[in-house]
């Protein structure tokens, strides 16, 4: 959540500033602002995006060291006073935080007995305090932040501009923070990709890493006074801005971004030959593979759904158990690790909070495990040290597509990996890879000629409710079909698998209530229709997305059609309509697409 970017160095730094804000707006834009050291710390913030920033800045805003931005809230009602950067009284200190006092309370109510005046709800505020405090003690910037955090309980990716100093102070515990070192300038962004314009060459913060940034360099120490293990990464070169072109959103860039994207993930991972996928990154030999007792696949959300097709494809293929938890529940259930075991960390971004508390649980018992991430150098890939880089390039819209279907590519090639180690042949593994270079292709055609969209539209946009059902392979998908309708368009949703619609949900429907149903033409084929039956019993509009030519086609009031292709690989096209569905039914709707109410890309809060 929440977006912070800074800068110092010889140039001005509010269009430096501004144009970094605008990179990391999915990380939040409930408010946003900026502060610009020019003898005095002038400050600038409002509520709404970075565009109704700009309309409340002077024309010229002098100054070469600033911090920004751009919030996503948790303590405080959205309001420009709980807007960030956050100030001491006497304007001499300034800060920007992501993260969560979990003891801001304690500490609003000590400041609060010492007279300081607290203008904001917010628990960021305090830090700056605190770090006032410490100035007033007589430590240095550096000291004063340590003082400041050994105060404060929860999480953090701060940083800090001092009226009288020509250095940032920078913090990270528990939120991500990348400082970016070019020619006599530094950088302080959440993102990697924010940076990618000004230089590549960073250092991403560990958490209970203090770091000084000056233009001359940058010096990362720990907080407890010991030097840091932070080394300096390059960035890959497709981590630059993706550019809108002739798209009038960045959701449906990507989504038809989508088979060029696949291409990039299965390439060089599948090996003919043998029959097998390739994913070194892993760094698991095929006795480990052999030994394993289970599998466990975690995520959240979009990530989420992409795991539980993971874990029923490994069942299939390699026949050893597999299961797909939710990541925010995880480490709160005290689960049992066996340390054998293979685990997989699902995150798109790499720093997604609730799944880097998985990971850490699972280390802290033994247990090793992988990560499967879009970002570089993200959290997840530094802390799991072992993993897949999926491959889908920088994704700028808040709900994800592209991503989902890069999942999903890269776990069926280890469900075809494991597999082989077991009881898959090299025939049958033969015939999954034919069938999987053929998928790119059979996007594109998809997406050169995606059927009735709009006549599902014009049933879904005036319910108030609808129910997405699929079985086996298929209702993940309907989960991440009716999450991004929810999503995007703000209706709400129900996805079931297609068997427990009768336990309950069927007592929904009334006469003309849409129901979106995934029906390939697979070993549920029988069964889905079924529950088609039941629906249409109950005065039900079916949406069907089915296979070309399967006579199912029969059973939908609108009858969409994906190319046919393999059972197993049948999610990477029968979840294409489901995003067309949530982007025209939001676009119709006249909702903010790419910068949904609410949401933010990259949830780094638990």
């Amino acid at each position: 959540m929440c977006g912070i970017f800074g800068y110092i160095g010889e140039k001005r730094a509010t269009p430096i500033l501004l144009e970094g804000l605008r990179r990391l707006e999915y990380r939040g834009y409930d408010s946003t602002g900026i502060v610009v050291r020019n003898g005095s710390l002038q400050v600038h913030k409002t509520t709404g995006k970075v565009a109704d920033l700009k309309k409340i800045l002077p024309l010229q805003i002098q100054g070469q060291i600033g911090i920004s931005h751009t919030r996503w809230a948790t303590h405080g009602e959205v309001n420009d006073i709980n807007a960030h950067p956050h100030l001491n009284s006497d304007e001499s200190i300034a800060i920007v935080h992501n993260g969560i006092l979990d003891n801001a309370r304690v500490l609003r109510n000590r400041l609060t007995n010492q007279g300081v005046e607290i203008v904001s709800e917010t628990d960021s505020e305090l830090l700056v305090h605190l770090i006032t405090k410490g100035i007033q003690m007589g430590k240095n910037p550096i000291d004063s932040v340590r003082y400041a955090l050994s105060q404060a309980n929860g999480t953090w990716g701060l940083c800090v501009l001092f009226k009288e100093h020509d250095l940032l102070i920078c913090a990270r515990n528990g939120s991500p923070l990348i400082l970016g070192q070019g020619d006599g300038e530094s950088f302080v962004s959440s993102d990697p990709h924010a940076l990618s314009t000004h230089t590549r060459n960073v250092f991403s913060l560990e958490d209970g890493d203090i770091a000084t940034v000056s233009a001359q360099g940058i010096e990362i120490l720990r907080l407890d006074g010991g030097s840091s293990s932070t080394e300096m990464t390059v960035i890959e070169d497709d981590w630059g801005e993706a550019e809108l072109g002739d798209y009038p959103h960045y959701m449906l860039k990507e989504i038809f971004e989508q088979p060029e994207a696949v291409r990039r993930c299965i390439s060089g991972r599948l090996d003919f030959s043998n029959g097998n996928g390739k994913l070194g990154g892993l760094k698991l030999e095929p006795s480990d593979l052999r030994e394993a007792p289970h599998v466990r696949l975690i995520g959240c959300g979009t990530s989420l759904h992409a795991c539980q097709i993971g874990a029923l494809a490994i069942e299939q293929l390699a026949r050893i158990p597999a299961l797909a938890h939710v990541a925010s529940e995880f480490r709160y259930n005290d689960p049992v690790i066996n340390t054998d075991a293979i685990h997989f960390a699902v995150s798109q971004s790499g720093e997604t909070a609730d799944t880097l508390s998985a990971v850490k649980e699972i280390q802290l018992k033994g247990g090793k495990v992988h990560g499967i991430v879009n970002v570089v150098g993200s959290t997840i890939a530094r802390l799991c040290g072992r993993g897949v880089y999926i491959h889908s390039g920088p994704e700028q819209a808040v709900a994800s597509t592209k991503v989902f279907s890069n999942m999903v590519a890269s776990l069926i090639i280890f469900a075809l990996r494991i597999g082989r180690t077991r009881s898959l042949s090299r025939d049958h593994g033969r015939k999954i890879i034919d069938d999987f270079n053929k998928i790119p292709t059979l996007m594109q055609k998809y997406l050169a000629n995606p059927g009735p969209i709009q006549e599902a539209v014009d049933l879904i946009k005036g319910s108030k409710c609808v129910l997405f059902l699929g079985r086996g392979l298929s209702a993940p998908v309907a989960s991440e079909g009716a999450l991004k309708l929810m999503e995007i368009a703000y209706i709400p949703c129900l996805s079931y698998p297609a068997g427990e619609m009768k336990h309950g949900p069927i007592a929904l429907l009334e006469e003309g209530s849409p129901v979106v149903v995934i029906v390939p033409n697979d070993k549920h084929k029988e069964k889905s229709v079924a529950s088609i039956h039941e629906c249409r019993a109950r005065g039900a509009k079916i949406i069907l997305i089915h296979e070309e030519g399967d006579d199912v086609v029969e059973e939908g009031d609108i009858a969409i059609a994906v190319p046919k292709c393999n059972s197993l690989l049948s999610p990477l096209l029968t979840v294409l309509p489901t995003q067309l569905i949530a982007y025209h039914t939001a676009l119709d709707l006249g909702c903010d697409i790419d910068r949904p109410r609410n949401l933010a890309k990259s949830v780094t809060v638990e």
